[in-house]
């Protein structure tokens, strides 16, 4: 995927560092998730997987491939917690994550779509090891770093811009080749474009939000050679984000080139909340279709669609517009705890 600016990060799967700051080591983590039902390609026709992604609730997953492990939005409150999501604006948990945050195997890194409490909580953020790194938006390093224990490993990624991590154990080198993982950071809006979207800048009521676009494949080791991504399996996650206009420069800058997964963030979400007037600020069902017809996923899964109270389009109303459509088979489920196996094209 076209890019404005390339940073690079270097990942030791050998040598990670603890999640937690309860953790001595990272060694001392769990070593896996348990193992829930696994989902492949709907055709029926996929190749044996190597890499993985596990749902864990609401916009929290789990990608796992050549011995890398991302997780994607923290949020491992439980049903009956409240989250705080601007100026007189709480939200209640209705569903249980699969695992707790203690239950998470050894990780490489975060990718946090956005500073808001339902994807990085506050038992998360007090949980955390400072030294642990994370990808997000500019509006996330500087409050995460303006923290009074900051975090240090902060790695701010503004749209379009990307950061190469680099699988630096020799589990990751093949061939005169190294595993890579393409992270760019791709437009999002939480709030509708026009006055109320002035109004939100001003008064900082909804954070800024990113997608995301992850390229997994291999790059060459020599440094002689010119810089660039053999792409073998590329994931775009929408992150918050309603149907805009600015969506439609993803699939120009991908110039054809397809998305074999897509990760679409649901809900409806609306606040002040559902008893109140309604300002939707994440895709409803109708807007999820729409998303996918914008970017043609081989695969789509839905995620953040029935955690919290103030999202008011489940499930149920995404199925009944893929009902029929030419997704209707491209879609796969998840719940709770279940993965979808794929595999990495080398």
């Amino acid at each position: 995927m076209d890019s404005q600016t390339i940073s690079h990060l270097t990942l030791n799967p050998s040598q990670r560092k603890p999640l937690l700051k309860s953790q001595p080591t990272a060694s001392s983590a769990p070593s896996s998730l348990p193992l829930g039902k696994k989902h492949t390609h709907p055709s029926g026709t996929a190749s044996p997987g190597d890499a993985s992604l596990t749902f864990i609730g609401n916009a929290t997953t789990l990608l796992e491939w050549r011995g890398v492990r991302l997780l994607t939005d923290p949020n491992f409150l439980h049903a009956g917690d409240h989250v705080h999501l601007g100026p007189g604006v709480t939200a209640t948990r209705l569903k249980d994550p699969s695992v707790d945050l203690h239950e998470l195997p050894a990780l490489d890194a975060i990718l946090l779509s956005h500073y808001h409490e339902d994807h990085f909580d506050k038992l998360v953020e007090d949980s955390l090891n400072r030294e642990f790194d994370i990808i997000s938006t500019p509006h996330a390093k500087e409050n995460l770093e303006g923290k009074e224990e900051k975090f240090r490993n902060v790695h701010a990624l503004d749209f379009f811009q990307s950061m190469v991590l680099h699988v630096g154990d020799e589990g990751g080198k093949k061939d005169g080749k190294e595993a890579v993982v393409k992270v760019t950071a791709t437009p999002g809006k939480h709030v509708p474009p026009g006055l109320l979207s002035m109004a939100n800048d001003i008064l900082g009521a909804v954070p800024p939000t990113n997608g995301w676009m992850l390229e997994l494949g291999y790059a060459s080791t020599d440094k002689k050679e010119e810089e660039g991504v053999e792409t073998g399996y590329r994931v775009y996650i929408s992150g918050d984000t309603l149907m805009v206009d600015e969506l439609k420069e993803i699939p120009a800058r991908l110039r054809e080139e397809k998305i074999d997964l897509m990760l679409v963030h649901l809900g409806g979400t609306t606040i002040p909340g559902p008893k109140m007037p309604m300002l939707m600020v994440t895709m409803d069902g109708k807007q999820g279709v729409q998303l996918m017809r914008l970017m043609n996923p081989d695969v789509t899964i839905p995620v953040h669609f029935d955690d919290y109270d103030v999202m008011l389009s489940g499930l149920d109303d995404f199925k009944k517009e893929v009902g029929g459509s030419e997704f209707e088979g491209r879609v796969v489920y998840l719940e709770r705890g279940e993965r979808f196996e794929f595999k990495v094209r080398e």
